[in-house]
């Protein structure tokens, strides 16, 4: 009987060790400081091809947003409108790519038991990972704006389009933007937190929710409306602003007009395209939980692909750019003696 009562008292005291510990792991997880990053699953043979590929795409961005912004400003010719309107969106390509990518790059090399990230460095690249997407919307709705004044109302262009009303535009373009994802943020800081795996490559607003064990009714309901409300609101613009101006090219008999708005229209709607189509690609992989690695890369591509292309699709064709790029990079004529 001694030895049954023994082995008894063990398993008690064993029970009791388990509790205490359990406790303590749990006290520690609670609204902890230090987050783990879930990342991207690379297997070894793809990971330095992987990093490789995404150093590259991100050094293509810095140099190509920071080249056109430079031109921009150098060049006295490009000191329109349209030009100073669509510095914003290269801007926001380097701020949104310089949070995400430099800490990707660095967890790529790491093993996922060290991708530890602090809570208040996750707010921030979610908070940067929504302005991102969120500014890109709205500066190509005033970009649009801009399109529509130069087409529709070319006389008045010069008195509407200011140096004044280029800098309104682009305070509201980044003040509305800052004002719907501050209130996002807000709702979900205010959350206690019980867990610490982000199952993301990075922080943003619905990992960080997800951490909690509280009700996040108010952010879903908050969220969905904000989703609705920037994609209803964007693409009724481009709508209503495109089919104006397909209006005033159809019944103008002015060919040069109409060339003109083909030119500078198109590019600016294929990068909207763009952009919408990476945004709504990571909206409905995020209602299938069995794609979630596809949806981690379409997450990335989201800041990588119109990071790249924005330069490229808007500064190439941009007859005043290639312009300074061939005076700049044409070999000068030696002055004979």
């Amino acid at each position: 009987m001694r030895p049954r009562r023994r082995s008894r008292d063990i398993s008690v005291s064993s029970s009791r060790v388990w509790r205490h510990t359990h406790r303590l792991m749990e006290n520690y997880t609670f609204n902890s400081l230090t987050l783990q990053l879930e990342g991207l699953k690379v297997t070894e043979v793809s990971v330095y091809p992987v990093f490789f590929v995404f150093l590259l795409s991100y050094l293509l961005i810095i140099l190509m947003n920071v080249g056109i912004v430079v031109l921009v400003f150098i060049d006295e010719n490009l000191h329109q409108p349209m030009y100073l309107l669509f510095c914003n969106l290269p801007v926001n390509d380097i701020v949104g790519n310089s949070i995400m990518v430099p800490r990707l790059l660095s967890d790529i090399l790491r093993p996922p038991s060290e991708r530890l990230i602090s809570y208040y460095e996750c707010v921030l690249q979610a908070f940067t990972s929504h302005m991102f997407g969120t500014t890109s919307h709205t500066v190509l709705m005033i970009m649009a704006f801009d399109r529509y004044v130069a087409i529709c109302n070319p006389l008045r262009y010069a008195a509407i389009m200011t140096n004044k009303t280029v800098v309104k535009l682009t305070a509201s373009a980044w003040g509305v933007a800052f004002v719907l994802v501050a209130i996002l943020l807000g709702l979900t800081i205010r959350l206690n937190r019980c867990r610490t795996l982000v199952t993301n490559p990075f922080c943003d607003n619905v990992s960080l929710f997800k951490l909690s064990c509280e009700s996040v009714f108010i952010n879903n309901i908050y969220g969905l409306t904000f989703t609705v409300v920037l994609f209803s609101s964007s693409i009724g613009s481009i709508v209503l602003t495109y089919t104006q101006i397909s209006v005033v090219c159809l019944t103008s008999k002015n060919k040069s007009l109409n060339s003109k708005a083909l030119k500078t229209c198109s590019t600016h709607l294929v990068l909207y395209l763009i952009m919408l189509i990476s945004g709504f690609i990571v909206i409905i992989l995020h209602r299938f939980p069995q794609y979630s690695d596809y949806r981690k890369l379409s997450v990335i591509l989201f800041h990588l692909v119109p990071g790249s292309l924005n330069p490229l699709i808007y500064g190439v064709q941009s007859k005043e750019i290639r312009k300074f790029l061939l005076k700049l990079f044409q070999p000068k004529k030696a002055v004979p003696l």
